[in-house]
């Protein structure tokens, strides 16, 4: 549980009032509170159908990608990014949650209604990296594009 103590450090680090939002985490029945995205980081939301095949080739070449949110009906998921992404992505398709957007975030160390992790934050502060988020993508829209064709 010592990781999920500086996870938990590390996202409420970007709340407005930190002791608000783990108070939030504690006593609110669904386990969220909401986060202000481009300070630490920014979050790329891609489509479930796409989002998972992505992971999938993250972590064929990563130890370990950063931070992965997804909502209760698998049908986004949020990958943390670098802050400043957001504003200049061009990806079509591709929702981005940057400086001036709040998200939904569940306590790193347990479940939550809604959202949960899929790669929980460690509280290092590490981020997927954009580019490489970028090139993940690509394979995996390239390998849906193979499999829908037969």
């Amino acid at each position: 549980m010592a990781g999920a103590k500086t996870a938990v450090d590390w996202l409420a680090s970007v709340a407005p009032d930190p002791e608000a939002c783990r108070w939030e985490w504690e006593r609110n029945p669904l386990g969220v509170a909401l986060l202000p995205a481009g300070r630490a980081w920014d979050v790329l939301i891609l489509p479930g159908t796409l989002g998972y095949p992505t992971l999938d080739v993250l972590t064929r070449i990563l130890d370990r990608p950063g931070p992965v949110l997804v909502d209760l009906g698998d049908d986004r998921m949020g990958f943390f990014v670098a802050p400043g992404t957001a504003a200049r992505w061009l990806g079509t398709g591709i929702r981005t949650a940057g400086a001036g957007t709040w998200i939904v975030v569940p306590h790193p160390g347990r479940s939550a209604r809604g959202v949960r992790w899929l790669v929980t934050p460690d509280g290092s502060g590490t981020l997927t990296d954009a580019a490489l988020l970028e090139l993940a993508m690509h394979e995996a829209a390239a390998g849906l594009a193979v499999g829908e064709d037969g």
